[in-house]
């Protein structure tokens, strides 16, 4: 069977240019550098991505309330101002609680973004009559995330290397981030979805809007597959957000162990291993989000593909941890390398098996409970590898995590879906 044909529309280019200007986060290679040079330990850097973390779970709700209610454009509107006010302060207010003011503004951008975003991807197929390239059309379009991602490497190196510091990657990053907000205002308006309009007081909508929501998200948890698929992509992508900047401090260990380039400070050799490394392994995690429909089809199943990668996905962790331990500096990036490309393989894959166990109408409210279950995870999980990370070093930290997460593989493996379940009674149609 040959590879289907996805139609590259106006609206295609427009969803891979949202991908790209959104990973245009020139601070994503240095994050943890950038605490280390403020004095922040590990344990205060897993402590503010916890904060981060709390604050998405606590908005998650209303946010995407908000979304459904009143248009996902706006919500994307507000979830692009957030982050630039959260841009702002970081690069301006150093200092732990100013750091973790900007967490809570950078989680309310998460929160109004996350699945938002998604659904309209998955609107726009379900209009076009094309829900089964989802897989793949949704590959392409996270392939231009990634794209933004390496191009944000290499102009984030420059920038430190030529600054001497972290800080200036946070005021770039607004640039961007302006050039979102006119991109949205482009979005057409049936995008926005099924809104409910609901009269009376702000309040009494809210309230209403959340009773039927609610009702669906208890549809959702009650069916075993949907269940089973959120708490299983919830702990993939837990653990990976919570460890995989840890590739940082390791590439930097690498940096100084290299006989190259001796003449430059420590800072700089760092930012150029940073971001040439952080460049070609974007361009791989492009590559791999382009041919999640492939892999998914050399594996037989969407249910089968979603464990293979679960599983392959922690021995790669595993692995990496090991090599910072031992001191093996190139098999612990290797493995980081490894496991970065499988997550970008893995994500559309997850994204299309939830479609099959999420009703279409309720699917940005279904994809918030999953965003909300993942950073769960990851707000327990953050600063206790920070707290490892500190008394044990980074390796036995991540290997511990690793291990860990490989222990629950058998409670969390997914089957195949035999239908989505049912509307909520008294939900909108």
């Amino acid at each position: 069977m040959g590879r289907p044909t996805i139609p590259k529309d106006r609206m295609y280019h427009k969803f891979r240019l949202y991908g790209f200007l959104k990973n245009l986060r020139f601070f994503d290679p240095f994050i943890i550098l950038f605490f280390r040079e403020m004095g922040l330990s590990f344990f205060e850097i897993g402590a503010l991505f916890s904060i981060r973390e709390l604050a998405t779970n606590f908005l998650e709700i209303p946010t995407g309330v908000v979304a459904d209610a009143f248009g996902r454009r706006k919500a994307m509107l507000a979830s692009f101002t957030s982050y630039i006010l959260s841009f702002l302060i970081f690069y301006a207010a150093p200092g732990f609680w100013t750091y973790a003011l900007a967490m809570v503004l950078f989680a309310f951008g998460e929160t109004f973004r996350s699945g938002t975003h998604k659904a309209m991807i998955l609107e726009y197929l379900r209009i076009k009559g094309i829900e089964r390239l989802k897989v793949h059309y949704y590959g392409h379009t996270r392939a231009g995330s990634q794209l933004g991602s390496a191009l944000a490497a290499l102009i984030a190196a420059g920038l430190v290397f030529y600054s001497g510091s972290y800080r200036i990657v946070f005021l770039a990053s607004v640039v961007p981030y302006v050039l979102g907000l006119f991109l949205f205002l482009t979005y057409p308006k049936e995008l926005d979805g099924e809104v409910v309009r609901v009269t009376g007081a702000w309040r009494r909508k809210l309230a209403e809007r959340l009773t039927l929501t609610g009702r669906d998200f208890l549809s959702m948890l009650r069916d075993p597959h949907t269940l089973k698929g959120l708490l299983h992509s919830a702990a993939f992508d837990g653990v990976f957000k919570a460890t995989k900047d840890y590739l940082q401090p390791i590439l930097k260990s690498q940096a100084l162990a290299l006989p190259v380039l001796l003449s430059l400070s420590p800072d700089k050799r760092t930012a150029l291993l940073v971001g040439i490394l952080y460049f070609f392994l974007h361009l791989g995690t492009s590559f791999a989000s382009q041919n999640a429909g492939r892999v998914e089809a050399g594996l037989r199943s969407l249910p089968l593909a979603v464990n293979v990668t679960y599983l392959s996905g922690m021995a790669l962790l595993l692995l990496a941890g090991a090599g910072e331990w031992l001191r093996i500096y190139g098999l612990a990036i290797a493995a980081f390398v490894g496991l970065y490309l499988l997550q970008n393989v893995r994500r559309p894959m997850m994204v299309g098996y939830l479609s099959d166990v999420i009703p279409q109408r309720v699917m940005a409210s279904g994809l918030s409970v999953e965003s909300q279950l993942k950073t769960l995870v990851l707000a327990m999980l953050a600063p206790a590898v920070g707290r490892l990370a500190d008394a044990l070093g980074v390796g036995p930290a991540l290997m511990l995590v690793a291990g860990g997460a490989l222990s629950l593989s058998p409670f969390l493996r997914v089957a195949a879906s035999h239908g989505a379940p049912a509307p909520a009674k008294g939900a909108p149609r």
